[in-house]
């Protein structure tokens, strides 16, 4: 079988290179130029127009609406609670937001509690932060108040909050210390939007600064933050009942006893009144339970489970478990 010749490949001189090659490549050989250093490179410049006032309000505007929309519907959680517009379906509003909003029982509370925060932050803005249309819902507070604003925030820059978490730290705070926390925190994150922890850290800082009066009350429930307390150890993420409250610190009652705990080692559950009472029996229980004798470590077992809850209630399970438990040790109401 014959091969096909063979085509030669065609030589190409290195002068004819260089005659195709533009003088303006990128293979140019700069090397035998004075100083490349030194070469003058030309960059075309886009220029970024500037935006118009009304643009400028419009942008305002939006973004306000767009800080607003969480809030708002703290707003509406609010209205609809107070006005039980839910009892033609629901025994209880907490029923209702889980089954038509898929909230747990707390989380509707805590945008009601947030709408309330932003309300503030908004009624303590400068004059000029807000767009015509935003006025009429902000009362600019006395004029004192109003100067004061003014050098914290300048006209036109006040970063408002976008979530519920940002604000859940000031909740409990006078309105004129949640503007001034809000802006030391957006101070402190640059200019932009804080983070719910660096709130939390400059909210600390002026409880420690100020030497704030203890926050919390007997019978109040909160959780344990173990930190770098030996006596606490384990303890992380339990919750206690308050019952006795010092200058900076707490005695609590807890599944397997009494502790005193400083106030930067505990947590506010924040539940109503009614969840309150509802932990305070189920913590009796446990303390009758508790001091009944020694307890099996089975016992001891579920006890360490219930306090751990999670929330201010029984399942009913647990509730059979614990009464179950009861009856064995002969506790009876």
């Amino acid at each position: 079988m014959n091969n096909p010749p063979l085509k030669r490949k065609k030589s190409t001189s290195a002068a004819s290179d260089d005659s195709k090659t533009p003088p303006d490549s990128a293979n140019e050989d700069i090397s035998g130029q004075e100083n490349p250093a030194l070469a003058t490179i030309t960059v075309t410049s886009v220029e970024v127009p500037e935006l118009t006032e009304e643009e400028q309000r419009d942008r305002l505007h939006l973004e306000r609406k767009v800080e607003k929309a969480v809030f708002e519907a703290g707003k509406a959680l609010m209205e609809l609670r107070d006005r039980r517009l839910y009892r033609s379906t629901h025994s209880t509003f907490e029923e209702y937001c889980k089954d038509r909003f898929g909230f747990q029982r707390r989380h509707p509370y805590r945008l009601i509690e947030a709408s309330a925060v932003f309300d503030n932050l908004m009624k303590m803005c400068p004059n000029g932060t807000q767009t015509e249309t935003e006025s009429s819902d902000a009362e600019i507070y006395s004029s004192g108040t109003q100067t004061e604003n003014e050098e914290m925030c300048p006209i036109g820059t006040q970063i408002l909050p976008t979530s519920e978490r940002q604000v859940r730290p000031i909740t409990k705070l006078e309105p004129q210390q949640q503007w001034e926390v809000w802006q030391t925190a957006v101070e402190e994150a640059g200019g932009k939007v804080p983070s719910a922890r660096v709130v939390g850290d400059v909210v600390q800082r002026i409880m420690e600064r100020i030497k704030a009066p203890n926050p919390y009350r007997v019978g109040e429930v909160c959780q344990i933050i173990a930190k770098d307390n030996p006596d606490l150890r384990g303890k992380g993420g339990c919750w206690g009942i308050v019952n006795h409250v010092g200058e900076f610190s707490c005695t609590v009652a807890m599944w397997d006893g009494e502790y005193t705990a400083r106030i930067d080692h505990l947590k506010p559950l924040n539940y109503l009144e009614s969840e309150c009472q509802q932990m305070r029996q189920i913590s009796d229980r446990i303390s009758r339970l508790r001091d009944s004798g020694k307890l099996e470590a089975p016992v001891e077992a579920v006890l360490k489970c219930l306090g751990e809850l999670k929330r201010p209630y029984l399942t009913g399970f647990e509730e059979k478990l614990l009464g179950f438990i009861e009856q064995e040790y002969g506790i009876v109401d």
